[in-house]
């Protein structure tokens, strides 16, 4: 394998790897929340509505092991277990809070994009099968210096 497609290959694979991490339904409700300090398991999964105490432990543990929170437990009877955000996981922060702008100021746009789309479809105007796209490849995206 030529080498510049192979370090395109390994700089995709290490993008595709960070967006499953902060693309997943849980992790930007997460990191918003520890965006304002330190918080008990218990404070994070009242204020995530609908999570489950197993998807919120599956989500600190990923952000834990990914290096963007660090847990502390202290020792006390009970034992207290606080969540923080490492530097790294603050500097998410500052590529989030675009991000998040950006779908509140287009949500209705995209709303009515969809049900544009969704009627056209319901109609069987829309074509059943999609043409397969020509294969391209992302250039210097995330290419390394």
């Amino acid at each position: 394998m030529e080498v510049g497609i192979k370090r395109e290959t390994e700089n995709c694979r290490a993008v595709s790897d960070v967006l499953q991490r902060i693309g997943d339904k849980w992790t930007v409700y997460v990191v918003g929340l520890l965006s304002n300090g330190p918080m008990r398991f218990n404070e994070i999964r009242r204020a995530v509505d609908g999570i489950s105490q197993r998807m919120l432990t599956l989500t600190l543990r990923g952000l834990e092991r990914d290096g963007l929170v660090t847990r502390t437990v202290y020792p006390t009877i009970p034992p207290r277990v606080d969540y923080e955000l490492t530097d790294l996981g603050r500097t998410l922060i500052s590529i989030l809070a675009p991000l998040g702008r950006w779908a509140l100021d287009n949500k209705y746009t995209v709303a009515e994009a969809r049900a544009r789309f969704d009627a056209k479809a319901s109609d069987g105007s829309q074509a059943t099968s999609v043409k397969e796209a020509p294969k391209r490849r992302l250039t210097a995206l995330w290419r390394s210096a």
